[in-house]
């Protein structure tokens, strides 16, 4: 996921319209009673839990940690199916990281990925945006071993570069890009932000939350043709009346109003049969059969009565499937990881103080999952201009098997 930003509140900048102006058919809650108008519906995660002393914290965690980065939020990770290899990203948010997509090496270390001129990005290379990793939000990893990544190409959460917004899929065998899929004007406007990714290798399609705009993507990978859908739909876009509460801090902005984050956890079962997503601002999962969403011949309309509310969650960022469809969800107002089960009840898998706004998981078949750490509501937008981020930022695992 994931949006803030590192400048001071009176620093003119165009992230509202990720956070509110590009809502489309939502309005922002009036500031005055936003904060006392918090949504009641959420579903509250229950008290027992699969790991023994989970939420006693560091010494009773199942989480080991993998890695630690100072510097820029690390967002993306993705554990490669086989052979252990493992990819992290880092946009261009505040800071300008120096391997804003990396494969990561013993002891943190850090090699830029696919190579040192994919993230290059300054002067003498903008003429160029579709070859540059601008500001790369997701690394995803697909059943067949093959790397994905999201740029929204909005650096500093700013508006996106014309050119920039894309889709690249990288063979880690040889560690060339083999398919570069740039959105035009048309898909990804100003105002989008690309979030995350699941692919369908059987059916070859990919589907992408928008988070700017509040939308869902299909890309048919064949023809790399796309469709924007559900852009009116209210699944798609941030709950009024939410007001989000992180660590005891409520998510309002230096002007005064709450964060409303659209379309942003995504989540593929198993068989590809459903497309499981979430809003960041609210607390309703939905899902929708991925043979409505593939059907190009259906009206907006139409689209949007397949959709299926499957009821109330924690407030989520990140999500993802296991193989037995249970679906894993960053509790980000409980410091926690919750599955879902096929039946529809909720678990918490672990709580833990050090998960601060868990974000992006990744899965791989030995039942580990990955899971990264933003500390997004540390950030300056929501603190009055100031960073109240803990440097280091840390990747974690767990086995849920």
């Amino acid at each position: 996921m994931t949006f803030s930003r590192l400048f001071p509140a009176s620093t003119s900048f165009a992230v509202v319209s990720i956070f509110s102006a590009a809502l489309v058919s939502c309005s922002s809650p009036d500031a005055s009673n936003s904060a006392k108008e918090t949504f009641v519906g959420r579903a509250e995660i229950p008290d027992t839990v699969l790991a023994k002393d989970a939420r006693a914290g560091v010494a009773g965690s199942p989480l080991q940690e993998v890695a630690s980065f100072q510097g820029p939020e690390l967002v993306g990770i993705a554990a490669m199916p086989t052979g252990g290899r493992l990819f992290v990203s880092f946009p261009r948010w505040g800071n300008n990281p120096t391997y804003p997509v990396a494969e990561l090496g013993p002891n943190s270390s850090l090699k830029p990925y696919p190579d040192a001129g994919w993230c290059m990005w300054n002067d003498s290379v903008k003429s160029e945006p579709g070859k540059h990793w601008i500001c790369p939000q997701a690394v995803v990893a697909d059943k067949k071993g093959f790397l994905w990544v999201v740029d929204p190409a909005a650096p500093g959460l700013d508006y996106a570069i014309a050119g920039g917004s894309k889709l690249v899929k990288i063979d880690p065998r040889t560690n060339k890009v083999v398919k570069n899929i740039v959105f035009d004007r048309k898909l990804a406007s100003e105002h989008s932000y690309l979030n995350d990714v699941r692919i369908d290798t059987d059916r070859n399609v990919a589907y992408l939350t928008d988070s700017g705009l509040g939308a869902l993507v299909v890309v048919d990978l064949t023809t790399q043709k796309a469709r924007q859908v559900l852009l009116n739909h209210p699944s798609t876009k941030a709950e009024p009346g939410v007001v989000l509460t992180v660590a005891g801090h409520k998510m309002i902005d230096n002007q005064g109003k709450p964060m409303q984050l659209n379309a942003d956890g995504i989540a593929l079962s198993p068989d590809n049969e459903y497309l499981y997503y979430h809003v960041v601002t609210g607390y309703s999962l939905y899902r929708i059969k991925t043979a409505a969403l593939r059907n190009a011949a259906l009206s907006e309309e139409q689209l949007g009565q397949q959709v299926e509310n499957l009821g109330k969650t924690p407030a989520t960022d990140g999500m993802i499937m296991d193989a037995q469809n249970n679906l894993y969800l960053t509790a980000i107002e409980d410091n926690a990881i919750v599955r879902r089960t096929p039946a529809g009840k909720l678990e918490t898998v672990v709580k833990d103080e050090r998960l601060q706004w868990p974000d992006t998981y990744s899965y791989t078949p030995n039942g580990t999952l990955y899971v990264t750490t933003s500390q997004i509501h540390k950030m300056p937008i929501t603190n009055q201009g100031v960073s109240r981020q803990q440097e280091p930022f840390h990747l974690y695992k767990l086995s849920v098997k």
